[in-house]
């Protein structure tokens, strides 16, 4: 038998704050790597894996500073 356990949280107002920023940016993250999929297959008929979008998260951190406080 398999027991689930639920958890509700409450969250301080910037703890809100923080929250919904990072996942906007992790929408946004995932939004452009899917957008980087379909044209790479539309313009070349290739696809682009997840390991070869994984390998530039950390070029990606540097260069945009708001994703330096997202946790992997």
């Amino acid at each position: 038998m398999r027991k689930a356990f639920k958890y509700r949280l409450y969250p301080t107002k910037p703890q809100v704050k923080d929250l919904e920023r990072t996942l906007e940016l992790c929408r946004e993250l995932y939004n452009a790597a899917l957008q980087e999929r379909r044209d790479a297959y539309k313009k070349a008929g290739k696809s682009v894996g997840l390991y070869q979008q994984k390998r530039y998260l950390p070029q990606i951190r540097e260069e945009l500073p708001q994703y330096k406080r997202v946790h992997s």
